[in-house]
């Protein structure tokens, strides 16, 4: 059989992020969130652990399971890159990963009326395949792309994503608000049926992805450095003879985590704090989903006018606007007028900091060090929602908990604007002392 062609794969990488980006959309930010808390009783989550007992409020629960989730990945997403590299299993691991997120999203469905607690137990597991599975999909993009074309992809799969999400938002969204024509009882039964649609979808738009990647290098010898490394240890001592890409990293950390938490607590922020209805808030997503696609194209042409660091900074200089508005908001068009400023910065800064990444990574290290990149993404998205839940849980107030993003987002342009571009990507290329 002849191995696909660039064309081809370019296509199957680009479809993976059209197939998981149900997943991001429906479950993460739109439907599950507004679900959840329809589960839980008015007096909140009743939780016991090590024979602990005591009851929180709903938006502190789904706070709490998202932290959880982005932990188990973020301590799992070295030693996987590192497997991955040693023994080119990238395409392999993208698989498991999927089928596991999309199986455990169909899942869902099976959450009823007070299941709280099965349906935290369920997302956990989705996002765990969700955000283990991106690390070998980012994995791929190096190898994919030629020098000059890093941005043009990255930006190019985002784009995809934002359009199959928001085609499977659609869908689901049609489930809901015509639950009678399509049969259901209620529109909670709707929903369910939506949970197993997005998790058909994500596997069923794999699969060009499945087909058309290919593992760029075989696995390395045995007597490679890489086959004596013992997990973050090691993996961390090699990214430090790089200090850009590390303080990259640390940058990353830190607004990526306010990005994050913004994303997946929208939702519940608007049906708290402003009494926004499930229609409303799932048309918010849609105008989310299709504005967002040709904002991510525009920042993908801002970042080869002004580089790629200077697009993400002044993404992030928005989301310092965004965080402070949100405090403040008291209408629905207020929500709305929020919703578009995410949607236009939100892709552009998500994909122009993955190919920044990528054209930072020494060449053989590309599963390793994108899991290193997953351990800040992943630990950005412990804490983020974390901050959001204490400050929820105690304070009862979800505005203080959105104002308080802030400080990430300041943390991380410090950090970036010390980032030497240029040095970084000599040091990748072997070229500096």
């Amino acid at each position: 059989m002849n191995p696909p062609s660039k064309k081809q794969a370019w296509f199957g990488w680009c479809m993976y992020d059209w197939a998981n980006s149900s997943f991001a959309t429906v479950i993460l930010a739109a439907v599950l969130p507004v679900y959840l808390v329809s589960l839980i009783p008015a007096q909140g989550a009743h939780l016991a652990l090590f024979g602990l007992s005591r009851t929180v409020p709903p938006t502190a629960l789904w706070g709490y399971a998202v932290s959880f989730s982005m932990l188990l990945v973020a301590v799992s997403a070295p030693y996987f890159g590192a497997l991955a590299d040693r023994h080119a299993l990238h395409r392999r691991l993208l698989i498991v990963f999927c089928l596991t997120g999309a199986g455990a999203t169909a899942l869902l469905a099976t959450a009823g009326p007070g299941e709280y607690l099965l349906a935290a137990g369920m997302f956990i597991l989705a996002n765990v395949g969700f955000a283990a599975g991106n690390v070998f999909y980012n994995a791929f993009l190096p190898n994919l792309a030629g020098e000059g074309e890093l941005d043009r992809l990255s930006a190019r799969g985002f784009a995809y994503g934002y359009i199959g999400g928001g085609l499977t938002l659609l869908a689901v969204f049609a489930l809901i608000q015509g639950y009678e024509f399509f049969g259901f009882t209620d529109k909670g039964a709707a929903t369910r049926a939506g949970f197993l649609l997005t998790g058909v979808w994500w596997l069923l738009f794999a699969l060009p992805a499945f087909v058309f990647l290919r593992d760029a290098t075989a696995p390395l010898p045995a007597d490679s450095p890489l086959r004596r490394a013992r997990g973050y240890l090691q993996t961390f001592a090699e990214i430090r003879s790089y200090p850009d890409l590390l303080l990259f990293l640390v940058a990353f950390l830190f607004y990526n985590d306010g990005i994050q938490t913004i994303i997946v607590v929208t939702a519940i922020f608007g049906r708290e704090e402003l009494g926004l209805s499930q229609g409303e808030i799932l048309g918010c997503f849609l105008m989310i989903q299709f504005v967002a696609m040709p904002g991510t194209l525009a920042f993908g042409r801002l970042a080869e006018k002004i580089g790629a660091k200077g697009a993400v900074l002044i993404s992030l200089l928005l989301f310092v606007a965004v965080t402070v508005f949100a405090f403040f908001m008291n209408a629905a068009w207020h929500f709305w007028v929020l919703s578009l400023v995410v949607a236009v910065i939100f892709g552009g800064s998500q994909a122009v900091s993955r190919s920044l990444f990528g054209a930072l990574i020494p060449e053989g290290k590309s599963a390793e060090f994108f899991g290193f990149y997953a351990i800040s993404s992943k630990f950005a998205s412990v804490f983020g929602p974390l901050v959001f839940a204490l400050i929820a849980d105690l304070t009862g107030s979800t505005r203080l908990s959105i104002l308080a993003l802030t400080a990430f987002f300041a943390v991380g342009i410090i950090l970036l604007s010390r980032v030497d571009i240029s040095r970084g990507r000599a040091a990748a290329r072997g070229v500096l002392p």
